[in-house]
């Protein structure tokens, strides 16, 4: 039972690294490709900071915590 925990928080972890790591590797130099060019036009820079980074408050709330 624990080694399939083990394995499943692995994996968790290579896939957040990986989703973090993948824009530093790919995104070196300009992009001349004019269809991935177009769509990074219209996609806000801000959707994809809020698809890869956690949100800067808590998820949850109480009753005292205010959204």
């Amino acid at each position: 039972m624990t080694d399939n925990v083990y394995i499943a928080l692995l994996i968790m972890c290579l896939t957040v690294y990986l989703i973090r790591l993948l824009p530093l590797l790919v995104l070196r130099r300009e992009i001349t490709n004019k269809r991935l060019r177009s769509f990074l036009h219209y996609v806000p820079y801000v959707t994809l900071a809020v698809m890869t980074y956690p949100a800067p408050r808590p998820t949850t709330s109480s009753p005292d915590t205010p959204l």
